[in-house]
């Protein structure tokens, strides 16, 4: 006969198993002729060459194959002969629950097709055309091996070999396997039930169908049917506990039997116990207990003024920072599963659940030793909080206890010289020549503490009992708001704090001399060189003088005849005109907060409005400045730096005018 020219071909379509990656398997030893040398990845096949019709000896090429659908013109392989070669095909997979299959070959020369080692088509002989035969037959559930033998005498070389299951309901009656690995659980992000399992080994296998069921049941709800060997979704009904299971199904319509049931249960939301709420330096902390299921909690807080502040969190525990301080706020809780179910709140007047965030500690702390002394000062800014008061804590070791009583030091205003609000204390119980250490806490009216400031450390110095020299070039200077104060401060380092003494000038006439005698007192920083005086300028006589005070206690008082004083008769602005008495009106004024004088003033009865007049110096007369249908008045046009004399009516419906109710306002600079 005569033999073509040899050149590998093309191969064609795979029958019925689907194309699965494999590895090229190189063989490195001799083996049996009847046996693969090398295993690949089932559905694939193992594929070995031989160089001869009879399968003996070494094959000379393992590879993997995903079909068996091959034609060649030539060697099929290196090593090979173009005529008189074999191969051999085989396989083992697991079948699932088996049933009925179709084994179909076609070959141009010789194929034989086995099962389990049993023969099951025979076409085997030399030829130039194609010949083909299938087979119908049962393959049992589980595990088989198919072996395809194809041999090339002479010419050109073609095989085809496929197997698939029959899936006509009239033929197939045999249902899949179990469904087996069933794993179950509730999403606790989703609140929804999660389902597992192992995929079904039947190669007709169409499906899955999920079922559930009510715990003390016994009807089954289909809830999915999928391809997919996994699913999530129907929210269980919070509180109760469903079973799960999962049915195969194949494409001729039959059905396993039910998986084995799962479980599940989703907790009912339960209100969260144990909820408090505790004042920190840093904000509101809120604790409470886990609900089992919950994904996150809402809390809602109600502050002062209807203020609000809702949100979510999760964990149990959290700090609400953004209120302010001494401010009351009321919480409730509610816990929230992945389905947004939310449980009742907690009630909104438990007592632990209403707190105020602390005070703030006191600004700057300073120490400023002196024999047998040391004065404490601070300061405070307007977000610290409701301050009610300070407590100061001492010792001679660090850290400063503050669980012990506070020191015997009184906190007194102190203005800052930046206008801050400051304060100062003395602490007089302390021994000369020792170290101590000290802290100062703020407390707010519900007597609860702020955190300590940082410690500050002083050592007392030996005994001081020299007083501090007195100011010098003490001045007075009468205003139209009252008198200006100044002098010149001493050059002591130890200066704690001065006070300027107000008093009225007293003369003895038989001796000749006078006293000023002090009738009402400030204190003012240490640095201070002047006061205003603001009061009414009535053309008194006022004496002042200033007592220097240091850390020891001294005071420049200690030797009064050394202290200056300062006499001033203050500027008489009374207007001249005389109020008569007898008036309905109260009438009260002083200074705006947005400039000018602020007047206000009783309702007369069976008035119809009032008219307002100021004094004018340079007429030497009141005149009529407003008309109000209320019982207040401001004047804008007031200037500061002086004093303004008013007068107020009522008018009546007739237009009759009351009485005159007076005031004055003293408007020093700014």
């Amino acid at each position: 006969m005569t033999i073509p020219s040899r050149a590998r071909l093309r191969s064609v379509a795979a029958l019925s198993v689907a194309a699965t990656s494999c590895s090229l398997l190189t063989v490195a030893t001799a083996a049996p002729a009847a046996a693969a040398t090398a295993a690949c990845s089932s559905p694939n096949f193992t594929r070995q060459f031989f160089a001869n019709t009879a399968f003996s000896g070494t094959s000379k090429k393992t590879d993997c194959d995903n079909a068996i659908s091959q034609t060649w013109t030539g060697a099929p392989v290196s090593g090979i002969p173009s005529d008189n070669f074999g191969v051999r095909w085989s396989v083992t997979r697991d079948f699932g629950s088996g049933g009925p299959f179709a084994l179909s070959a076609s070959a141009i020369d010789g194929v034989r097709v086995y099962l389990d080692g049993k023969r099951k088509i025979d076409v085997w002989k030399n030829g130039s055309a194609t010949v083909s035969k299938s087979v119908n037959l049962t393959i049992p559930s589980g595990k088989h091996t198919l072996r395809v033998d194809y041999v090339n005498w002479t010419g050109t070389a073609k095989v085809v070999f496929g197997y698939a299951p029959r899936t006509s309901k009239t033929v197939d009656k045999v249902k899949p396997l179990q469904p087996t690995g069933v794993k179950l659980a509730l999403d606790t992000a989703t609140a929804q039930a999660k389902m597992s399992w192992t995929a079904n080994r039947e190669m007709d296998l169409a499906g899955y169908r999920v079922y559930r069921r009510l715990k003390d049941t016994t009807a089954y709800t289909l809830v999915k049917t999928t391809t997919a060997t996994s699913w999530a979704g129907l929210t269980p009904e919070a509180g109760k506990t469903y079973y799960f299971e999962v049915r195969a199904y194949d494409k001729a319509g039959n059905t396993s039997t039910g998986s084995v049931d799962a479980p599940v249960t989703a907790p009912a939301m339960t209100t969260p116990a144990g909820f408090t709420a505790t004042g920190t330096d840093t904000g509101i902390k809120l604790a409470w207990k886990a609900v089992t299921g919950a994904t996150r909690y809402r809390l809602a807080g109600t502050g002062p003024s209807g203020a609000t502040s809702n949100r979510y969190v999760t964990g149990t525990g959290y700090t609400d920072t953004a209120v302010a301080r001494s401010a009351d706020w009321q919480y409730r809780i509610a816990a929230v599963d992945g389905a947004g179910r939310t449980s009742a709140y907690t009630s909104a007047t438990d007592r632990a659940a209403l707190a105020h965030r602390l005070v703030a500690a006191p600004h700057g702390l300073t120490a400023a030793p002196a024999a047998s002394a040391v004065t404490l000062s601070w300061y405070k800014e307007a977000q610290d909080g409701r301050v009610a008061g300070y407590r100061v804590y001492r010792s001679e070791t660090l850290p400063v206890n503050t669980t012990t009583a506070p020191a015997a030091c009184t906190p007194v205003p102190a203005p800052a010289a930046d206008g801050r609000t400051g304060y100062t204390c003395t602490d007089r119980s302390i021994r000369s020549g020792t170290t101590y250490h000290y802290v100062v806490k703020a407390y707010d009216g519900a007597a609860k503490e702020s955190v300590a400031t940082p410690a500050v450390t002083a050592t007392t110095a030996a005994e001081d009992y020299t007083p501090p020299a007195p100011v010098t070039d003490l001045t007075a200077e009468a205003t139209d708001y009252g008198v200006e104060l100044r002098w010149k401060n001493g050059s002591e380092p130890d200066i704690a704090r001065q006070r300027v003494l107000i008093g009225e000038l007293v003369t003895d006439e038989e001796e000749g001399t006078s006293v000023c005698y002090a009738v009402s007192s400030e204190y003012v920083g240490p640095a201070a060189g002047s006061y205003r005086d603001v009061r009414l300028p009535d053309g008194e006589e006022r004496c002042y003088f200033v007592d220097v005070q240091d850390t020891s206690g001294n005071n420049s008082m200690r030797d009064p005849e050394a202290n200056p004083v300062v006499v001033v008769t203050e500027r008489d602005l009374t207007p001249t005109v005389g109020t008569p008495e007898g008036s309905p009106l109260t009438v009260t004024a002083d200074r705006s907060d947005g400039g000018g004088a602020a007047l206000s003033w009783n309702a007369a009865p069976g008035a119809t409005g009032y008219l307002v007049h100021r004094w004018n110096p340079a007429t030497s007369a009141y005149e009529r400045i407003a008309s109000s249908d209320t019982t207040s008045y401001t004047d804008a046009t007031a200037t500061a730096g002086t004093t303004h004399f008013y007068r107020v009516t009522a008018v009546y419906e007739d237009g009759a005018e009351s009485v005159p109710g007076t005031a004055y306002a003293v408007l020093p600079p700014a």
